[in-house]
């Protein structure tokens, strides 16, 4: 098994020093899904909500958080992000959710995107309560990677 990055060698938590890595283009993909009841998935897809577009409110929270994770995740870098697309489409029981966040930079992006991804399914279900509670976030996972030292990596 590997050594775990973010703590030292006594076991206490730190941030990874990247400033001896190179600069590499990095992009991370992300998905997850939002289950619900068929009534609820029109409702989100008709757009005519009392809360109005809630996939379009969902992708906008979910570009927005991926700009703000190292303030939400203590130990990841302020990354200088240069594109961040989040896309709810409707899918068999739900809304699946996919952000693919990229920059430039000594780190990767993966945070970010399922940061992104958490985001806008938790928007989601915010917007969509008062019609179903019962809904479940699921999947979120990371799905790609590519650049840096480590490569590309695909789920």
């Amino acid at each position: 098994m590997s050594k775990l990055s973010h703590l030292d060698e006594t076991g206490r938590a730190r941030m990874v020093d990247v400033s001896g890595k190179a600069e590499t283009v990095r992009e991370a993909v992300a998905e997850g899904f939002v289950r619900m009841a068929p009534e609820t998935l029109r409702l989100a897809i008709s757009g005519a909500g009392r809360k109005g577009d809630v996939r379009a409110v969902a992708e906008i929270a979910g570009v927005m958080a991926a700009k703000k994770t190292s303030e939400l995740i203590p130990m990841c870098h302020p990354l200088p992000i240069s594109q961040a697309e989040v896309r709810i489409e409707p899918a068999e029981d739900g809304l699946a959710v996919t952000a693919r966040v990229k920059t430039t930079g000594r780190t990767g992006v993966e945070m970010e995107a399922l940061t992104a991804v958490s985001v806008a399914c938790l928007t989601l279900y915010d917007m969509l309560k008062a019609a179903e509670k019962t809904m479940v976030i699921e999947a979120v996972k990371l799905v790609s990677k590519s650049g840096g030292k480590s490569g590309d990596w695909r789920a």
